[in-house]
């Protein structure tokens, strides 16, 4: 088993994709939660309170904001890659011809995108608290950072939420057994159908206001927001507790579906 997790790290470390999807994670939150803000600070009325989502003690929240929507999306496109890959270039024979076991394989390929989501998390966290300090130190002001329960409780949020969309990625390039035809889906999902319901439907359909509080991307919206998040896709829909528990159960969903669909399909 951990000489499956070394190769499946091994292969997605040397994968130019997968740094490159790292990269626009990073580059997204500081735009979107850093640059863009503070260049229209000057402009805008009610500064201070712009100011305030920028500096040291809420850069958790800023870390957290665009894994519901952008960041998860990500995730899910390594997912997809990690798992789907083997698919397009005929790989899963050679693999497993070798001795492992389509389990120990596939639990590789789920713990590499546990790690991958953890590795991902904590680059948001160290890039915006290096921004936070920059916009604090740029505007005079003196640093006060979060307590280090509520960065760790951060950490484990983010990290959940991340390797929840990841499984998600997975799933769908093992259900149909390609990288395109899941990415796009997993897309259409993240970036459109979720905010169609959020916007559109729950405030006229009583149901589809109920049918979302179950739903991945509103609970890891309502779990950002307990951190302070403010982006599209962030609302308070259920509290922190029952965002954490719906999480949890879509990730053991989406991974013990995943693996029983490798287990009993053919692989080609």
């Amino acid at each position: 088993m951990l000489r499956d997790i070394r190769a499946e790290l091994t292969k997605q470390s040397r994968r130019p994709a997968s740094w490159l999807l790292l990269a626009v994670a990073v580059v997204l939150t500081l735009t979107f939660g850093y640059a863009i803000p503070y260049a229209g600070l000057s402009g805008a009325p009610g500064t201070g309170r712009g100011l305030g989502a920028m500096l040291p003690d809420a850069f958790v929240g800023s870390a957290l904001g665009g894994l519901p929507i952008f960041v998860g999306a990500l995730a899910l496109i390594f997912g997809v890659l990690v798992a789907g890959s083997e698919y397009g270039y005929g790989t899963w024979k050679t693999v497993l011809v070798q001795h492992p076991s389509r389990v120990a394989v596939y639990s590789a390929k789920l713990v590499t995108v546990a790690l991958g989501a953890l590795a991902a998390v904590l680059a948001l966290f160290l890039t915006t608290a290096g921004a936070s300090a920059l916009v604090a130190a740029l505007e005079g002001q003196v640093p006060s950072w979060p307590s280090g329960t509520g960065i760790a409780l951060g950490l484990g949020a983010g990290w959940l939420v991340t390797t929840m969309w990841g499984a998600l990625g997975v799933l769908l390039a093992i259900g149909l057994r390609s990288v395109a035809l899941p990415i796009g889906l997993g897309l259409v999902w993240l970036l459109a159908v979720q905010n169609l319901l959020a916007s559109i439907a729950a405030p006229l359909l009583d149901w589809v206001d109920r049918l979302q509080k179950v739903l991945p991307g509103p609970n890891a919206g309502a779990l950002a927001a307990a951190f302070g998040a403010s982006a599209p896709g962030v609302e308070r829909v259920v509290g922190s507790g029952q965002a954490t528990a719906v999480l949890a159960g879509y990730l053991v969903v989406f991974g013990v579906l995943g693996g029983w669909l490798l287990h009993r399909r053919d692989i080609a």
